[in-house]
């Protein structure tokens, strides 16, 4: 059998994960540290004063579907991931910084015209950074919009509870900064701080490692650059 993965991404987000780690011989248990949901709008959006869009997270590209028809403006991504969730629900124009909210900023500054109009920025009511203030000094307008709720888990499921517990874990997966402060506090919770010492962890970012750096681990590890890709290559490396 291969080693055992424990994902904490939410539902929403894991499908293209879970694929992922079967096709490389993983075994895997879901501990979704949030919960996504999709309030129904009050009315459709009107889209005419955008020149584009800024998508955060693939959540925030299904949010915006149930807003809006329009599919022609531009969509500017903050990943891979996303762009791709773009593309599937028929997007015409699609960029993608692939990286972080740093580089969606560098992204946008360097196609957008701030002059032109506002962006739209449909988004969960926490998010990790501020875009509109990042952008602010170039005078680009971000309109960003609380469109779903990501809800934080007040407990873990059964079977990922007993792996830890077993000790079955290898590694755990992390790629937000508010997945990573929920399993702490889930893990401080259930007293499950012993439980770690065997097992590894692989961040999305160097802000991901803070929020779970009080915890004791065998090992943590950041990937070189955040995206899925990297975070699963660096898995690799570290089970290989």
């Amino acid at each position: 059998m291969g080693p055992l993965v424990l994902n904490t991404r939410p539902d929403t987000d894991s499908a293209e994960l879970i694929a992922a780690l079967e096709t490389r011989g993983y075994r895997h248990v879901s501990a979704p540290m949030l919960h996504i949901a999709f309030p129904e709008p009050e009315m459709p959006l009107d889209t005419t004063p955008y020149q584009g869009l800024i998508f955060t997270s693939a959540n925030g590209v299904r949010a915006f579907v149930r807003l809006s028809d329009n599919r022609s403006l531009p969509a500017l991504c903050v990943g891979d991931a996303t762009a791709r969730m773009c593309h599937e629900l028929g997007f015409e124009h699609i960029r993608s910084a692939n990286g972080d909210i740093h580089d969606l900023a560098a992204l946008i500054r360097g196609n957008i015209d701030p002059a032109t109009g506002p962006l739209f920025h449909p988004a969960a009511r926490k998010t990790a950074g501020d875009l509109g203030q990042i952008l602010r000094e170039d005078g680009y307008q971000i309109d960003r919009q609380t469109v779903y709720e990501a809800h934080a888990s007040t407990e873990l499921p059964q079977d990922a509870l007993d792996a830890l517990i077993r000790h079955d874990v290898d590694t755990v997966l992390f790629f937000s900064p508010r997945t990573a402060e929920t399993f702490v506090k889930l893990v401080h919770s259930y007293k499950l701080e012993g439980d770690l010492a065997g097992v590894s962890a692989i961040c999305l970012s160097p802000a991901v490692q803070s929020r779970i750096s009080n915890l004791t681990w065998h090992r943590t590890h950041v990937a070189s650059q955040p995206t899925q890709e990297y975070l699963l290559s660096l898995l690799d490396q570290s089970l290989s």
